[in-house]
């Protein structure tokens, strides 16, 4: 069931009786042709603005997270007039995301066994006979702490992975805010299948492999690269360090499927569908985050194998899943708010002041309330140790209050 770009629908299709005469058709193409031109001016207008405002955050020592990230592009949504309807479609978004990033850090502590020499016998299959992660790594001269201008390069790609897909969501929504919808639905099942796997197969990471003595010669290049970022941007110690960033509730043993991989590629999936030749740049720069984990030691050629493979499951599960799912979908993203907001010069308040559509205080309020509940639990947990502590797995009760509380103050933004 393929979906209908906003620019699909604009050009007109003949009838079976007459149709549109050869010169309306005619007169048409120009226009597809100038909306095909903007998206992709478009496409690489947010790519870039991601890129630029992460930079800016590692330059001023912020960690490239989606929270913050998704901040920047409320402010982008604000001057497109679009900041009621940025909260509405993206808090419940970052609810599910976070909800899944407090999940992750429990996967491990079931006792399992991790598996790492299967993994290893697997990519020397892959590598005919040598390990492809090592075969990369040939590229850097010395020892494992040498400077590397790669390991830089490949350490940016690295913070990347989300920020690029974020922008691509951004991008489906203010131009097609309906496969949006389908975008976040299809994240949020790639992330919670992950999540399944490494409660049931956790699997280690070459510099894991390395470290514990399964495997030799591989070298765990992501200090070298975040060095290198340090020494190129001259941050110094106010920077969040290499290891505050990624020991925020952690799995060392989640390597299988890497969604490092198949976050980016889930993203072109969707950027090739909704805008064409243009989205093939988006798997250009995933190619680049594939050698980049590969080359700083942090997934295996089959971690990526499996990321793109549950990439391509999500997709094909939202895009080609039962009706009752689409209905549920078409629901919840309301696309006569859409179309009324496009209609509009002055943004979505006129839009939807015409519309009927107002503020449900009463709902924003609940909301609220249920998330500050939340938050002074969480906080009494993990200051004062209430109820086992943050790391107990009661912990994510008070964090579901905090998600659903927002998700519900969100709600109550835009009603009828």
């Amino acid at each position: 069931m393929k979906e209908d770009s906003a620019l699909d629908r604009a050009i007109p299709v003949p009838d079976a009786v007459g149709g549109e005469t050869g010169e309306a058709v005619a007169a048409a193409a120009p226009h597809q042709h100038l909306g095909r031109r903007n998206d992709r001016l478009m496409l690489v207008g947010v790519a870039a603005y991601a890129v630029l405002l992460s930079i800016l955050m590692i330059s001023r020592g912020i960690s490239v997270t989606p929270d913050v990230v998704v901040v920047g592009f409320g402010f982008a949504a604000v001057l497109l007039g679009r900041g009621k309807l940025f909260l509405r479609d993206w808090i419940p978004f970052i609810a599910l995301f976070f909800a899944y990033e407090l999940m992750r850090g429990y996967a491990d502590k079931f006792g399992l066994p991790i598996h790492v020499t299967d993994v290893i016998s697997l990519d020397r299959i892959i590598g005919l006979g040598s390990l492809p992660t090592t075969l990369v790594q040939t590229l850097h001269s010395g020892p494992a702490t040498n400077p590397d201008n790669l390991a830089t390069i490949c350490e940016g790609f690295y913070f990347l992975h989300f920020p690029l897909p974020l922008a691509i969501g951004f991008l489906l929504w203010i131009r097609q805010r309906r496969v949006y919808y389908d975008f976040v639905a299809a994240l949020i099942v790639l992330s919670m299948a992950a999540f399944v796997t490494y409660l049931i197969l956790p699997v280690a990471p070459p510099w894991w492999a390395d470290k514990y003595g399964y495997a030799t010669g591989i070298m765990h290049l992501s200090p070298v690269g975040f060095d290198g970022l340090k020494n190129l941007f001259g941050f110094g110690n106010y920077f969040f360090s290499y290891q505050s960033i990624y020991s925020v509730n952690p799995n060392e043993v989640a390597a299988f499927p890497s969604l490092h991989a198949g976050y980016p590629f889930l993203a072109f999936l969707f950027a090739r569908r909704a805008f064409g030749k243009a989205g093939w740049l988006m798997l250009a720069y995933t190619a680049c985050v594939w050698f980049a984990i590969v080359y700083l030691g942090e997934h295996w050629v089959v971690d990526i194998i499996g990321g793109v493979t549950y990439a391509s499951l999500a997709y094909v599960a939202i895009m080609h899943g039962p009706h009752w799912a689409r209905r549920f979908m078409d629901q919840f993203a309301d696309e006569e708010i859409e179309a009324g907001v496009e209609a509009e010069d002055e943004g979505d308040v006129g839009a939807l002041r015409r519309l009927g559509r107002h503020v449900r205080w009463a709902l924003v309020l609940q909301g609220l309330a249920v998330a500050a509940v939340g938050a002074v639990l969480a906080g009494a947990m993990h200051w004062w140790g209430w109820f086992g502590g943050s790391q107990s797995a009661l912990y994510l009760l008070p964090w579901l209050a905090i998600l659903g509380g927002l998700w519900r103050g969100a709600a109550g933004l835009i009603s009828r």
